[in-house]
């Protein structure tokens, strides 16, 4: 039965045309290491294409080259260049609520999964309020790494938190 209300004639049962000669694969179509060759058999020249400069000059117009090794941009020595000395930096020394809450929910899990408290937690057992209370103290030992859109970045040790951001 359809859903548009139409009768069960015009459905077809799955695999009905299943066993019909032009749908079957012969044993000898497959090959013997069970992979198809990518190439035409009646494709001459051993595989190899032919190509002149034209082949690439509409695709490939855009592309960058750029000197050095190819990967040297993803390396260590490539990303601490990029960092900001503390003296240079240009965003505010505030905290924002994104970054807050990612410190705060780090921090109580590490809190969870064992790691040392570094406030005195008198009779507290919330890992989430210990974060709170390292937070109100300063002494998380998290650093908040802000990248900046031209691919620098800045990371600020303690962060203030910005007036009228706690709810407390």
């Amino acid at each position: 039965m359809s859903d548009y209300g139409g009768g069960d004639d015009d459905m077809q049962d799955f695999g009905e045309n299943e066993f019909l000669d032009d749908n079957l694969i012969d044993e000898d179509d497959i090959p013997a290491d069970g992979y198809e060759n990518d190439l035409d058999p009646d494709q001459t020249g051993g595989g190899e294409a032919a190509l002149n400069s034209t082949d690439y000059a509409d695709t490939n117009q855009n592309n960058v080259v750029t000197s050095g090794e190819a990967g040297g941009s993803n390396t260590v020595k490539a990303l601490k260049s990029k960092k900001i000395a503390d003296e240079n930096r240009t965003t505010t020394p505030y905290m924002t609520k994104y970054e807050r809450a990612r410190v705060l929910g780090t921090r109580a899990l590490q809190i969870s999964m064992g790691a040392p408290v570094l406030v005195d937690v008198e009779s507290e057992t919330d890992p989430l309020q210990i974060a709170l209370k390292e937070l109100r103290e300063k002494k998380i030992p998290l650093v908040v790494r802000r990248y900046l859109p031209d691919g620098y970045y800045e990371d600020w040790k303690t962060l203030v938190e910005a007036p009228g951001s706690s709810p407390n």
